[in-house]
């Protein structure tokens, strides 16, 4: 498994304009990571000349692209909304392929009143299955994100994925968004993921609690996993020192679990 870190974890930094993302990856590179997961919400632009640079840039500093990422929301009360969603995730795979990204995390979205679950889940599945042609031509793969909603709990996660069969539909597993009983939950989404977010805590009731880190690793080499564990820091400190510090914490567990 390989370390990396989500431009996410900066967010405060570069919306604040404290930190470009030429800075961001100078810091990334100084901190030892393999690679970057970028997070579509921070490019001031999305040109291909931009995102062809951003794509060099990483490279000479001698990281990977380890994913993209977009928003988004595939439950929608009307079609025309449903394919503006569409619409935005497409053009998110034809970035992530200028880009070299192999993986482009997703969301699923919220159940809305006056809908059933079970239309909600057919919106996801229709629109996954929709994005993955266009996924599949440009080598992308779709990394659907637990990410509360429809995907609160690994059950509905894989209800999502699973009938879809299909190799351009897989799962960014995110250690931090499940509640309950976690590893498990954890053990069931593993052999479908095909990259990861790490967070410092999980939320269970009204607190948060630490995730063992070398029992997650040890879950997910059991699932032949090979990818990146990518760092989505969203604790209330300074990145910088946060993710430096986390990251030594995580390197110990995949050196010794």
């Amino acid at each position: 498994m390989k370390l990396g870190t989500c431009a996410y974890s900066y967010r405060d930094l570069l919306t604040t304009g404290k930190m470009t993302l030429i800075e961001l990856l100078d810091t990334v590179r100084d901190l030892g990571f393999d690679g970057i997961e970028w997070t579509a919400y921070y490019f001031p632009e999305t040109t291909k000349e931009y995102l062809l640079n951003i794509k060099r840039e990483t490279f000479v500093r001698g990281l990977d692209i380890s994913a993209t990422a977009v928003g988004g929301n595939f439950i929608q009360p009307t079609r025309e909304e449903r394919e503006k969603q569409i619409a935005n995730v497409k053009s998110w795979i034809e970035k992530s392929a200028w880009m070299g990204s192999t993986a482009l995390r997703v969301f699923a979205g919220y159940v809305t009143e006056g809908m059933t679950r079970e239309d909600a889940d057919q919106m996801v599945r229709d629109g996954l299955a929709e994005c993955a042609r266009l996924a599949e031509k440009e080598g992308v793969i779709l990394a659907l994100e637990n990410h509360g909603g429809v995907t609160a709990d690994a059950e509905g996660t894989l209800r999502l994925v699973k009938p879809l069969n299909n190799p351009w539909v897989k799962l960014n597993l995110d250690f931090g968004n499940f509640t309950g009983d976690i590893y498990a939950q954890y053990e069931a989404c593993a052999p479908y993921a095909v990259t990861t977010h790490t967070k410092v805590t999980v939320r269970q009731g009204e607190a948060r609690e630490k995730v063992d880190y070398r029992k997650v690793v040890r879950i997910m080499r059991k699932a032949g996993y090979r990818g990146y564990i990518n760092i989505e820091f969203e604790e209330p400190e300074d990145p910088i020192a946060g993710v430096d510090r986390f990251a030594a914490y995580l390197r110990g567990c995949m050196e010794d679990a």
